[in-house]
């Protein structure tokens, strides 16, 4: 019998510093979200506010992830909005390590490219930098608005 193994990279980007928590897991559940989340709890010392963004996915939602966030009164949650991800910067990191280690190599299985993210992982965070926007807030929403305006512009010429 074959059985197909997946795995899910789990991620949290310290924006100020550049580090990344991250873990693979072989699903994407509440279960593994859950367990993702006591991680960060852990690496985050103290009673620091922990602000995640996240995309709309069900899984961030599930009545028992509500109930350990309230038991979690320190961290908080904030969505992007449908189609926004590149306002998250953990998916610059998912680009970079996409781009850099994941698509350049060749893996025999998942164990095999598990352990090319967590390689990558901690070189990243041996020398972390932060991220740096590259263009003025005011570049990146007129470039959106320019976007939106083309989007229209097919869509009414259907």
């Amino acid at each position: 019998m074959f059985v197909a193994r997946h795995t899910t990279l789990f991620a949290a980007l310290d924006v100020k510093s550049g580090m990344v928590i991250g873990d693979c897991m072989p699903r994407h559940r509440a279960k593994e979200f859950l367990s993702f989340l006591r991680r960060i709890d852990r690496a985050v010392k103290g009673e620091r506010e922990v602000h995640l963004i996240l995309d709309n996915y069900a899984t961030h939602k599930t009545p028992e992830v509500k109930a350990w966030l309230d038991k979690h009164p320190r961290f908080k949650l904030h969505f992007t909005p449908t189609s926004a991800s590149w306002l998250n910067l953990v998916e610059r990191f998912f680009a970079e390590i996409t781009a850099r280690r994941i698509r350049r190599g060749s893996y025999s299985s998942v164990d095999d490219l598990e352990a090319a993210i967590y390689d990558y992982l901690l070189q990243h965070n041996a020398k972390p930098k932060p991220f740096a926007w590259s263009k003025t807030a005011d570049n990146i929403i007129a470039r959106e608005r320019r976007a939106l305006n083309a989007l229209d512009e097919i869509r009414g010429n259907r």
